[in-house]
């Protein structure tokens, strides 16, 4: 079992995270410039809230006990440090290269912690052969082996944060240092390999059912396809072979989602009728967002960029993919019906959950049309339900 104040920094580590999400709409809504806006989505958004549950769950389903117990204190004040420093940096690039630095200093030591904290623990078990399940030995294979992809996330997370430091230091930078190169290997090759992997393992015990064919070979084609992205962005035949590695990944991970979702007994709330917990809407929405992205990601591959599917491709992927799934596993962890306050219920979560999905689409419309308006009224009510979020879950973490 963790220690409880592993638990308490888990909290915190989530509850960033979704106050970064408000940050991701204001910052938006004001006009943010794109580095920015990724920065706040992608360090802050997602990497929070991975970082967090990372130190509970990832030992736990490898059969230990996190080695390193005081790390997520150092490492949270390292990362939130480092993200608002590399966000803000990021909004004049020119004027700001020495807040970059520091920026990009004390993010590396923040994940150099948390990898190192991890790996000491995982030191004798680094492949999950003892996965800490303990059912079925059906299940505990495909435990076995979403488990042998964690450190193929945690290597995209050491290399793809190295690749953000060199960019705003002098130390040699990876291929030609092009900021995309390591968005992708961060975004979907640690991020979103991670969610594939820890996801195989919970979706199934959150909705009832055995775990689909489609989770395991999510993570393959997701392990590859970053890599392969990420060498050769823009052009040839790795790109598009990557391109539908990374496609065939998320959309196997959106059906594997959608037919649990779909057989999956309701829940039952004592005192109240069947019902499904909300969360479950939230992961939907991003699992759908993200097969979306990878459509959009295939085009690119086969036609060329287009300015705007190209804006397009990074709210779904980064706002729609992990931002609303990880808004939907954050009230699975911590059901808003647990909290004792004014909007603490299943109804005022999923109204949040409306909102980011609402404004997400409206304003994926407004791009793609060209309409500033639509877009605008898009990130508003996008603003409207990550405070709403931010609030209900902070209550929630704060309550319990």
């Amino acid at each position: 079992m963790a220690n409880p104040a592993v638990g308490r920094w888990s909290r915190r580590f989530a509850a960033a995270s979704a106050w970064f999400l408000v940050a991701v709409a204001g910052a938006r809504l004001a006009g943010a410039g794109q580095r920015a806006v990724v920065t706040l989505a992608l360090f802050g958004v997602a990497f929070h809230m991975v970082f967090g549950k990372a130190y509970l769950l990832v030992p736990s389903y490898f059969e230990r006990v996190l080695a390193a117990e005081r790390t997520p204190a150092a490492h949270f004040a390292l990362s939130v440090t480092g993200t608002l420093a590399l966000a803000v940096a990021a909004a004049e690039p020119s004027d700001r290269a020495t807040l970059a630095a520091l920026g990009g200093v004390a993010w590396v030591s923040g994940v150099a912690l948390f990898l190192g904290s991890l790996a000491w623990t995982l030191r004798d078990n680094p492949t999950g052969s003892a996965t800490g399940t303990g059912s079925a030995r059906a299940t505990d294979r495909l435990d076995r082996f979403a488990n042998a992809f964690v450190p193929v996330s945690l290597a995209y997370l050491a290399v793809g944060s190295y690749a953000v430091l060199a960019r705003v230091t002098t130390l040699p930078t990876l291929l030609d240092g092009y900021p995309p190169r390591a968005t992708h290997l961060l975004a979907a090759g640690s991020a979103g390999l991670l969610l594939f992997a820890l996801g195989s393992r919970l979706v199934p015990r959150f909705l009832g059912g055995d775990a689909p064919l489609a989770f395991a070979a999510a993570l393959p084609a997701g392990a590859v396809g970053p890599a392969l992205i990420a060498l050769s962005l823009g052009s040839g035949w790795p790109f598009r072979l990557g391109a539908a590695l990374e496609a065939a990944a998320l959309v196997a991970f959106a059906v594997g989602y959608l037919r649990l979702f779909r057989d999956s007994p309701t829940a039952r709330i004592e005192g109240e009728s069947p019902s499904r917990r909300v969360g479950e809407y939230g992961i939907l929405a991003g699992v759908v967002s993200g097969a979306l992205a990878a459509l959009v990601g295939v085009r690119f591959a086969v036609v060329g960029l287009s300015p705007a599917l190209l804006a397009v491709h990074r709210r779904l992927a980064l706002v729609g993919f992990l931002g609303l799934s990880i808004v939907g596993f954050a009230y699975q962890f911590y059901p808003p019906r647990m909290g004792d306050f004014r909007g603490g219920s299943d109804r005022g979560a999923f109204v949040t959950i409306g909102l980011l999905a609402g404004g997400l689409a409206a304003e994926c419309a407004g791009l793609l049309v060209g309409d500033e308006m639509v877009r605008s009224a898009g990130v508003s009510l996008f603003l409207a339900g990550a405070l709403g979020y931010a609030y209900v879950l902070t209550r929630v973490l704060v309550e319990k």
